[in-house]
């Protein structure tokens, strides 16, 4: 595509804001009218505790089915995300930036001492508008943060079956789309299943809300390149995708598991604790952001399915390195300052940060 048309294409049209904003707002009305778990979130500083309606994946399916229905009766057509790929593209970039600049200006207006809305400032606007301000601002009784963390991975599922279902529709369905549709739907899956754990992710109990959180990244690689992969090929990358599916699972289970019993095996031993506060046993025995690993594994099987015709598809896992890294140098940061001694002494036992013998 000629520079020239490119640009033309991100031009949002007013079709792709209504349908982003549409289903933003399905989702936001669904989390309060579909059957739903109310669980508690952690405690804050301030002695306060969220609540959270975990019915993710009931919204997810429920929606579905929906337009499933509206296409079976020609209301719509299921390739109506992938021909707008680029519109909706920049409709996302552009949403989330006026986000986050309004939570900004938000967040410095703000005078409440609370732990969820008090602003908490560097003095460099650029990473305060990034980063965030504000650690859970609400609107109009939504909680942001978990709002959109939740809406991100569940139009990722849409945008996956819209662009399958249009490499249906031109005839050009390859194991390679099969393989990265199947791993993105058992991930977004399992995530949902498992919602009511997030309330222990470092998301929600750290990262403030800012332009980094809302930022959704949309796929449209696998539409404009056949790749072919072979037999041998698409074993070792699902062997890739199982370590980390497996390992993601298991090191936010373990670590749930923990919060809610102590004194639970892990692996079949009783957990090894460091000051009887810091997990040193099963996956958080191996690095201490093991999760990260995992995760990181996760992503890398998404774009290996893509090939290596193009570099595009590996702008993900590069920009996943510099993430984690500065991930986890701040919650490093952050637990050496709540657990003092505790954290060198956790540190020794458990020497290597993400991958084990490597980092």
């Amino acid at each position: 595509m000629e520079m020239p048309s490119l640009l033309y294409a991100l031009i949002p049209s007013c079709s792709s804001v209504g349908i982003y904003m549409m289903y933003l707002a399905y989702v936001a009305i669904a989390s309060f009218i579909l059957p739903a778990k109310v669980v508690p979130g952690r405690t804050l500083q301030d002695g306060t505790r969220l609540h959270y309606r975990c019915n993710g994946l009931l919204t997810l399916v429920s929606l579905i089915g929906l337009l499933g229905l509206a296409s079976n009766m020609n209301l719509i057509s299921l390739t109506l995300i992938s021909n707008r790929g680029l519109e909706m593209l920049s409709t996302s970039f552009m949403f989330s930036f006026v986000v986050a600049s309004a939570l900004y200006i938000a967040g410095c207006q703000c005078r409440s001492q609370s732990t969820s809305l008090k602003p908490h400032f560097t003095g460099n606007f650029i990473i305060d508008w990034y980063m965030g301000v504000q650690l859970n601002p609400h609107f109009l009784g939504i909680n942001l943060k978990f709002f959109f963390l939740r809406a991100g991975m569940m139009g990722w599922i849409l945008i996956n079956l819209s662009n399958l279902a249009k490499s249906v529709e031109i005839g050009s369905l390859t194991l390679s789309m099969v393989l990265y549709q199947l791993f993105c739907l058992l991930h977004v899956v399992d995530f949902l299943y498992h919602e009511e754990k997030l309330t222990f992710y470092w998301d929600i109990i750290a990262e403030r809300l800012g332009f980094m959180l809302i930022g959704g990244y949309l796929g449209w690689w696998l539409l404009s390149n056949k790749v072919e992969l072979s037999i041998p090929a698409a074993i070792a990358i699902c062997t890739i995708y199982l370590i980390g599916a497996i390992g993601y699972r298991g090191a936010n289970d373990q670590k749930h598991q923990f919060k809610m019993n102590p004194k639970e095996p892990i692996w079949g031993r009783p957990p090894k604790v460091i000051g009887g506060k810091l997990l040193a046993s099963g996956y958080w025995g191996l690095a201490r952001h093991y999760n990260y690993l995992a995760d990181y594994l996760l992503s890398l099987s998404f774009s290996l399915v893509c090939g290596f015709s193009s570099p595009i598809p590996y702008i993900y896992p590069v920009c996943l390195i510099v993430f984690f890294v500065s991930r986890e140098r701040r919650d490093e940061a952050r637990c050496a300052e709540k657990y003092k001694e505790i954290w060198g002494e956790y540190c020794k036992v458990v020497p290597w940060r993400i991958v084990p013998y490597l980092y």
